[in-house]
């Protein structure tokens, strides 16, 4: 079992009353909205006890997260996760990084959770036939509640059933009393769920949908990267290496990729789409086995958005909007965790609504919006299985023929980036991400090996968007679209490129200047055309792209920011010739 470690000392609170939890002072002190939150989930209140109120105070209750809690200067605010949990961030006493205390529901009267836990195992072992036919998550969540409940209220006159077993545990565990509460059988329920169905300890923070990141890097602590928060401490850590082994074990099983000493690295999805990497064993990590869970909403984030958040602005997106529309081909390209994929997904949504779209991917990351979407995932070879494993390069090849009008790649790595040029070629729009952090960083990959792309076949692609974390001017960390480059062509003679800086991000000031405004190759010898304006009134593609960025502004005013709603009505605006 992994240790719960908080930021301050437990101590018993006065005034906590045994019979009514609502009589207590602590209740009557509490702002209305955590006083009913508590009324639904008295854990919350039992939690609230254990904080030393007088040294940190109450925290705040807030029932959504805004973008500006990450400038306060001081925080200690509690807010609630998908199936009834909790959170609390508070700031560590210490001056070190924050903490993030997952809040779960907990059985009454001292009893012990693992031996309650086996305990349920070994009733349930009777019945491990009413699991036959249950393949997703919530037909085996179905399943296992119906049982844990039927056991629970059978048997009540002896003491040979779970009720009974759970009579017994109180009776050992207590310090109070054997009063048997039926709470307790809820409490029972989610933990069953989570460390059977589910993914144990990670649970609340997979919900969260404020979290990026999951890190474990070996023993002590677990880490997140959290959207408003930044880099916080869990409350979770590991100190004991074979714990960890057999919780990382667990955690590959669950994915369907058992780590093995022989195979201790793996590359998998979660059920809910979130990435995972595990490294497994002290042999191959000196500090433990340690994963890493990057995670992805169901629903991406709309353009809209991402400039709410300031990674992008309106004329930049209005710009883009026009490329992607008529079949340019973008990279967005940038380092690890940069926010490339969330850009590229965003970036969807302007692809012609009646497109055929492709996408191939290693993991499952990208989201198109577009009724016509074929999404192909690589599957890698497996020893002593007959079936022979997927590359990217076999997928893309593939894609060339289903005839598409858009190709989505995840992440161009090696030789399929010279499929990806072919492609463009002979016409196909692609759009892709790409690991390199400028303009110049990216052309070299593309040229050298194992990618190995013809200099003369670099102009294909249009545009390149450089994607990057950046920190701003108040310290803070944030991801900006620094850059917006287009690709005019290469000069054999001088053995070299030549490429327009069109957008650039002011880090002083934290704005984005239209350095391209009125002198865009893209805009006046590329995109002009295909909206039929003669090359002496080129320059009315400029009214155009401002025509656009004030749309999109328009559309964020009427708070038209969700993904799928966005793209509902961008589709029809560009179904009827007006977007």
């Amino acid at each position: 079992m992994s240790k719960i470690t908080l930021p301050f000392e437990v101590e018993e609170a006065e005034g906590k009353h045994e019979g009514d939890p609502f009589a207590c002072t602590l209740y009557k002190m509490l702002p209305e909205p955590m006083q009913e939150q508590t009324k639904e989930a008295v854990y919350l209140l039992e939690y609230l006890h254990m904080i030393p109120v007088n040294q940190f105070g109450i925290p705040e209750y807030h029932p959504t997260l805004s973008r500006g809690l990450g400038d306060l200067d001081s925080t200690n605010l509690i807010y609630p996760v998908e199936g009834g949990l909790f959170v609390h961030v508070i700031d560590d006493p210490l001056g070190g990084r924050g903490y993030y205390i997952a809040i779960e529901p907990k059985l009454s009267n001292g009893m012990d959770e693992g031996e309650m836990v086996r305990s349920s195992e070994m009733a349930l072992l009777d019945y491990a036939m009413e699991f036959e036919g249950a393949e997703t998550a919530a037909e085996q969540t179905e399943v296992l509640e119906r049982l844990l409940e039927q056991l629970y209220k059978t048997q009540t006159n002896d003491e040979s059933g779970l009720r009974g077993t759970i009579r017994k545990l109180i009776s050992k565990t207590s310090k109070r009393n054997t009063q048997l509460l039926d709470g307790d059988l809820r409490v029972l329920k989610y933990i069953m769920v989570r460390d059977k169905i589910g993914i144990g300890i990670l649970e609340p923070m997979i919900r969260d949908i404020y979290i990026e990141d999951i890190s474990c890097s070996g023993l002590g602590s677990l880490f997140i990267e959290h959207k408003i928060f930044s880099s916080l401490r869990t409350g979770f850590e590991f100190n004991n290496a074979t714990e960890l082994d057999e919780f990382v074990l667990r955690l590959s099983e669950r994915v369907k990729k058992p780590v093995t000493f022989r195979n201790p690295i793996v590359d998998a999805s979660l059920p809910d789409g979130s990435r995972i990497n595990i490294v497994y064993g002290e042999d191959v990590s000196k500090r433990g086995s340690n994963f890493t869970i990057r995670k992805f909403a169901e629903t991406p984030l709309s353009i809209l958005e991402l400039i709410d958040f300031k990674s992008i602005d309106y004329i930049m997106a209005a710009y883009l909007s026009l490329i992607i529309g008529e079949g340019m081909n973008v990279f967005v390209s940038g380092e690890t965790a940069s926010g490339k994929t969330t850009l590229l997904n965003a970036l969807n949504v302007f692809i012609h609504p009646d497109a055929k779209v492709v996408s191939v991917e290693d993991t499952p990351e990208l989201a198109v919006p577009h009724p016509n979407w074929i999404r192909e995932v690589t599957r890698p070879a497996k020893p002593g299985q007959e079936a022979a494993g997927v590359g990217m390069f076999d997928l893309l090849k593939a894609a060339l023929r289903q005839r598409p009008n858009e190709i989505l790649i995840g992440e161009i790595r090696g030789e399929e980036g010279l499929i990806a040029f072919g492609a463009m070629q002979t016409g196909h729009a692609v759009m892709a991400t790409f690991h390199a952090s400028t303009v110049e960083k990216l052309i070299q990959r593309l040229t050298g090996a194992p990618i190995l792309v013809p200099k003369a076949y670099i102009d294909n692609l249009n545009v390149v968007v450089i994607q990057t974390s950046v920190t701003l001017p108040n310290g803070k960390a944030g991801r900006r679209a620094v850059s917006i480059n287009e690709i005019v062509g290469y000069d054999s003679a001088s053995d070299s490129f030549s490429f327009v800086e069109v957008f650039r991000w002011d880090p002083i000031k934290d704005v984005f200047e239209f350095s391209g405004n009125m002198n865009s190759y893209m805009m006046e010898q590329r995109i002009a055309p295909k909206k039929g304006i003669p090359s002496h009134k080129k320059r009315q593609i400029y009214g155009l792209l401002t025509k656009r960025a004030r749309v999109l502004e328009k559309l964020s005013q009427n708070n038209v920011k969700d993904f799928n709603e966005f793209y509902r009505v961008i589709a029809k605006a560009q179904r009827e010739g007006i977007f």
